[in-house]
């Protein structure tokens, strides 16, 4: 299933406008385009991950912004892009309060994915669309 391309400008300008409500539908399709374009197939969706959040008083969204980049360093080793440590840095940004940076940074590469399987696949979506057996089949969420 292809993710959809986001324009960050809107989204923040949105996010802000809507008074953060934007932002929760953002963060809740962000959680699900990640995990589609890194096969995550065992972890929270973005439903969940919202009321995890909510629950835990934003604890767990240090743990979300940690897996975000994880899935996203997976999605891009997977074609082949260059990746780093976007696991601490995003976990960083969160303890700082600076998830606004993180959501701006998931959708940018995201995006960045999205070209990369529109181009290699031929415009049918993404490369790869099934289980994987890798670092990211390793737990509940």
């Amino acid at each position: 299933m292809p993710i959809n391309k986001r324009n960050l400008a809107v989204s923040i300008i949105l996010s802000i406008v809507t008074c953060g409500i934007y932002g929760i539908y953002w963060f809740v399709v962000l959680t699900d385009d990640a995990k589609n374009v890194s096969g995550d197939v065992q972890g929270a969706s973005g439903g969940v991950a919202f009321l995890l959040t909510l629950v835990t008083c934003g604890i767990y969204g240090f743990y979300w912004a940690y897996k975000q980049g994880e899935r996203i360093d997976y999605a891009k080793s997977m074609r082949g892009i260059p990746s780093g440590s976007s696991n601490i840095l995003y976990l960083v940004l969160a303890i700082f309060g600076l998830y606004i940076i993180v959501y701006i940074l998931v959708q940018d590469s995201l995006n960045k994915i999205s070209d990369i399987d529109m181009t290699m696949n031929g415009g049918n979506g993404p490369m790869y669309n099934g289980p994987m057996n890798g670092p990211m089949n390793n737990g509940p969420m």
